[in-house]
């Protein structure tokens, strides 16, 4: 058992020689030949069934909103508390709970520039991010992204709403 012990101890320095760094790798030039595999180059196919990174699925879901209906908009003021309200705060004014702890304040989105914004420029923000707004493209689906722009559009239009136009609506005030 001791003998063993000091023949490990006696060859530890040896596992130390060489240089084992990432960084000097044997490796392929890009385009060069290559014996290893059959074909010669060390280009080779994708394998069987791998997923590409530009999904076209995702592609096509970005491309065009869906209808909006009472049930995308459920689904957008889900997502909307999950992971806007944050920093965009629960009505849009930019005024969330991370602001309160100091993080810059993000645009409101009753400002009239967002107002005027068409609906795809949010989406584009939500998927690539903008300023200190990191990419959700990960996080969020693209058909809950088009959720939230159909969210963020219906309170846009809730602090706009004039109450002198909904009759009905002032009896139900309390």
């Amino acid at each position: 058992m001791i003998g063993r012990v000091l023949v490990c101890i006696a060859f530890l320095p040896l596992a130390a020689c060489g240089d084992h760094s990432m960084t000097q790798q044997n490796r392929y030039g890009t385009y060069t030949r290559a014996g290893l595999f059959p074909d010669g180059t060390e280009a080779q196919p994708l394998p069987q069934g791998a997923v590409a990174q530009g999904d076209l699925g995702r592609a096509s879901q970005s491309a065009k909103p869906p209808a909006v209906d009472a049930q995308l908009l459920a689904r957008g003021r889900e997502r909307y508390n999950i992971y806007c309200s944050p920093c965009h705060g629960l009505s849009g004014g930019g005024d969330g709970m991370i602001v309160q702890r100091g993080f810059p304040a993000p645009p409101s989105y009753h400002s009239a520039r967002l107002r005027a914004a068409p609906a795809q420029h949010i989406f584009d923000v939500i998927t690539g991010g903008y300023g200190v707004m990191y990419s959700y493209a990960s996080r969020i689906d693209p058909h809950d992204r088009w959720a939230i722009v159909a969210y963020v559009r219906a309170l846009q239009e809730s602090q706009r709403a004039d109450l002198a136009a909904m009759p009905d609506l002032r009896s139900k005030l309390p």
